[in-house]
């Protein structure tokens, strides 16, 4: 039996006390395919290869089953960015004015980005999100931080990993099952191999105070140490085995030569994700095939939320509601 605790910090927030107790990555595996598959990996050389990408998927039972969101990001130009009161009251869009509008669109979910909350964050205030969307019928699909976990050691990183610790308790407490995670980017005169050793022991270390709150950590795939799956597969394969991790799927992000190919590629890892209207074949940006990126997400066997994040000039109020139509009947529930 689980029992539960109190975070002494943050009586809001009980979460469980799990025995302690040592996890191989291969566990998570349930078919002995995989299994095979996961153990010839294990004993090949220590590079990445186009082969790393069968490693260690999640495993769901039943269908696909995606579930349509709508990131706040979508208006990133009217949010106040970290606001006071007065300058959100002034500001075109608030998270609250958010809400009401994803639930006048007929969504089950609003996902809540970091950047638009106030300057002071209390319980309070979270708790007032949790009663709105749930008094509307509305999940709380994820949040985000805008982190950067290849910094330094010193007083930077151990803000980055506090901010991090503090959004895992903002997300308890709102009900948000998961948070969108950056990797960051190469610092100056240093080697990306630093890079992503700085990063896995950010998530790393993360992930275990996530853990015992009940939140997922999704990495992002958003350009620096993230931009390709050979770069994202290079962290996947050294974090710790946790069931409270996994990949953001973004649709736009890749700017590669294959973006639908290598979309599939980190799909199987996915938490949760996120769709745009655009995507970039290179330096080519061009108007994303929704049907085939929907496609990527069932053929690797997705259940989750799928979040529309637009990105595009036309103003969001008369893009998004088309957009919504062309991905409502894509959807599964």
């Amino acid at each position: 039996m689980y029992d539960y605790t109190v975070d002494a910090e943050n009586p809001l927030i009980p979460f469980l006390k799990v025995p302690t107790m040592t996890v191989s990555r291969r566990n998570w595996l349930t078919s002995s395919a995989i299994a095979a598959v996961a153990s010839v990996l294990a004993q090949g050389t220590s590079g990445i290869t186009d082969a790393a990408v069968v490693a260690d998927p999640i495993e769901r039972p039943g269908k696909p089953l995606l579930k349509l969101s709508l990131a706040g990001y979508s208006f990133h130009s009217m949010f106040a960015r970290r606001g006071t009161p007065d300058e959100i009251e002034k500001a075109e869009m608030s998270l609250e004015k958010f809400i009401d509008y994803c639930a006048a669109q007929g969504l089950g979910a609003t996902e809540l980005t970091g950047y638009y909350f106030p300057k002071v964050i209390t319980p309070e205030y979270l708790l007032s999100l949790r009663q709105q969307t749930h008094r509307l019928g509305l999940s709380i699909s994820a949040t985000a931080i805008g982190n950067d976990f290849c910094v330094a050691e010193g007083d930077v990183r151990q803000k980055q990993l506090a901010e991090c610790r503090e959004w895992i308790d903002y997300a308890a407490i709102m009900g948000a099952p998961a948070i969108r995670i950056f990797a960051g980017t190469v610092p100056k005169d240093y080697s990306e191999d630093i890079a992503i050793d700085r990063c896995v022991a950010g998530i790393n270390e993360s992930l275990k105070y996530a853990a015992t709150k009940g939140i997922f950590l999704a990495l992002e795939n958003h350009g620096g140490i993230t931009a390709t799956p050979k770069q994202m597969l290079r962290i996947i394969e050294r974090v710790d085995a946790s069931p409270w991790f996994g990949v953001n799927f973004d649709s736009g992000n890749f700017q590669t030569d294959d973006p639908y190919g290598d979309l599939a590629k980190i799909a199987p890892y996915a938490v949760n994700a996120q769709i745009k209207a655009s995507i970039s074949q290179g330096s080519n940006k061009q108007l994303a095939d929704l049907e085939r990126i929907v496609k990527i997400l069932k053929d690797a066997g997705y259940r989750g939320f799928v979040a529309l994040e637009y990105e595009e000039r036309e103003s969001p109020f008369e893009a998004i509601p088309k957009l919504l139509d062309q991905l409502r009947p894509l959807m599964d529930a």
